[in-house]
């Protein structure tokens, strides 16, 4: 997205989406409120930032919290059981569907005013959103959902759609989207309103396109006749995300409501802190010499040295530029802003302890105590570890971080990587290399490091090889900040092989969240109905049927991941 505002104004939308109601009865007449919002004068084009940009900052927080995690992009050293061991709890899905309501509204508002653009948006961000409610949860409210306003208890209490028909209708949404776009027509739009494409209806046919792309390959284990040909005519139209000029992402400004969902503050250090690198990752970049680690990751702020010499386990100080200083630790904000360019290291004794003397350093998926590992001198819920990598600074900034810093909705890279795998089962789009060498092509692009793609793409282990996993792995590794799609990756392909680690609740990695408790408390009876249609595993445990490790419809009979 070219276009950058102020999303902290989006905040005010209350007072600047209606058009307050003219009163012209009596304040006598008793219940009448000459101040209420009129929602039938709904302005679109105020009500479509209030879609778009809750919708981008959902997915990128599930994308760089708990299914980071998961995937293992990153662990947490403080507050980590859910991010770090899968145990997940009951969660609410009220946030995605407040957007939905809002979308519900502008696209009403479109169809009355009869501009159509707003009308492809909302069937776009529909698509979108319920996509992302029943891949995470499985069966849902989909088809009597936003329908409470009409009294009765069907509506008011709704009944979880099979998970099978919401994808159907999640594809019939886009193809609707898809088909308003290629009119062309933006009229009646303010672009700076449009937080992704500034009104670019054919960018919007590109990512809705993508999108189906997504949703056709989700579901090329159950339907492989639709996902083939559904993926084949989009190939064929040429209309989707082609370069990472054209990836569906959110800009972050720097606004008091508009940064990074880590920053650092003085105030609250916590927030950026207690995010690290996993291992898992850490290793697959150091493995292939994969230029975006450091953009991603920040090196350890105090190096171990091995000396055998060392006459105690460990030094009780570290060093600064070899030269001892009399601290055992400073504060994050002295490592990276007072002595910026500072080589910080300490000594240990190998015969004695052993520690990571590597720069880059994850920590390993779901250990007991993650805090403390490495030697950490200060181990606390929320302290940082220096002894391991966290998060790159531009991740600490409270402003923005330029062209990098984005929610990414959809790219061109993951994109490719979809096609890669369809060439690769023998579907006419085209030479599978191709798009995997695009793939890696564009994610460098997105993250500044387009200029390392020739030296990067010719090594052994990056190098297409004609396999699934190779194709998975480096899509899995495109995803960062966008694990979504790596977890539902992961279900539907086991790829990468991913190990859980000691502190995990299971041996294998979860697949589902579990409903939350409004339902539970409100809409019982409809649950219980979707409950019955989960597939309990081995691993589904006392839980029962609604268990982050039973499969919802799009798994049962795959076999897949586990």
């Amino acid at each position: 997205m070219k276009n950058i505002i102020k999303l902290n104004t989006i905040g005010l939308f209350v007072i600047g989406i209606f058009f307050l109601s003219a009163c012209e009865d009596s304040l006598d007449e008793m219940n009448v409120n000459p101040y209420a919002i009129d929602l039938s004068n709904a302005n679109p084009n105020m009500l479509m930032p209030s879609v778009l940009a809750p919708a981008a900052k959902n997915y990128v927080d599930l994308g760089y919290n708990d299914l980071a995690g998961a995937v293992q992009h990153t662990q947490k050293s403080g507050w980590f059981d859910q991010h770090n061991q899968y145990k997940w709890e009951s969660r609410d899905w009220t946030g995605w569907y407040d957007i939905l309501r809002t979308n519900d509204l502008m696209m009403q508002r479109g169809e009355e005013l009869g501009y159509d653009f707003f009308v492809g948006v909302g069937h776009a961000m529909r698509g979108f959103v319920f996509g992302n409610i029943t891949d995470l949860w499985g069966d849902a409210p989909f088809s009597n959902a936003l329908k409470g306003n009409q009294g009765s208890a069907e509506f008011q209490y709704p009944a979880f759609d099979r998970q099978e028909d919401i994808y159907n209708g999640v594809i019939e949404d886009l193809q609707q989207a898809a088909q308003i776009f290629a009119t062309g027509s933006n009229e009646g739009v303010t672009a700076t309103n449009d937080l992704y494409y500034s009104g670019n209806a054919a960018l919007w046919h590109r990512f809705t396109n993508s999108l189906l792309l997504r949703y056709y390959m989700r579901l090329s284990e159950k339907k492989p006749d639709v996902a083939k040909a559904g993926i084949e005519a989009i190939y064929n139209s040429g209309i989707y995300l082609q370069n990472s000029g054209q990836d569906a992402a959110l800009d972050f400004t720097g606004g008091s409501d508009d940064v990074w969902l880590s920053r650092h503050t003085l105030q609250s250090p916590d927030d950026f802190q207690r995010y690290q690198a996993a291992q898992t990752l850490i290793e697959q970049l150091k493995d292939t010499g994969d230029p975006r680690l450091t953009v991603w990751f920040d090196s350890v702020r105090v190096q171990w040295v091995a000396d055998p010499t060392l006459a105690t386990a460990v030094e009780d100080f570290i060093r600064a530029d070899g030269e001892p200083r009399d601290v055992l630790t400073y504060s994050f904000d002295h490592f990276v802003f007072e002595e910026a360019g500072v080589k910080f290291t300490r000594r240990f004794n190998p015969n004695r302890v052993s520690y990571n003397t590597d720069l880059y350093i994850g920590l390993p998926p779901a250990i007991s105590n993650p805090a403390a590992y490495n030697g950490n001198p200060s181990p606390g819920q929320g302290t940082q570890n220096q002894h391991i990598s966290q998060l790159a600074p531009i991740y600490a900034t409270a402003g923005s971080a330029g062209d990098l810093l984005k929610a990414r909705i959809i790219s061109s890279a993951e994109v490719s990587f979809i096609l890669a795998e369809a060439a690769l089962k023998g579907w006419a789009v085209g030479d599978a290399a191709t798009h995997y060498n695009n793939a890696i092509k564009n994610s460098l692009d997105a993250w500044g490091k387009g200029d390392a793609y020739t030296t990067f793409i010719s090594r052994p282990d990056v190098r297409f090889n004609n396999t699934l996993e190779r194709i998975i792995t480096q899509k899995w590794v495109a995803s960062w900040t966008s694990a979504v799609e790596s977890f539902l990756d992961y279900r539907r392909t086991g790829l990468p092989e991913l190990e859980t680690g000691p502190g995990a609740d299971h041996p294998v990695v979860s697949l589902r969240f579990r409903y939350g408790n409004d339902e539970y408390s409100n809409n019982g009876t409809n649950l219980n109905a979707a409950l019955e249609r989960l597939e309990i595993t081995p691993f589904s445990g006392a839980v029962g049927a609604d268990s982050p490790w039973s499969k919802p419809w799009v798994l049962q009979g795959t076999g897949k991941p586990w």
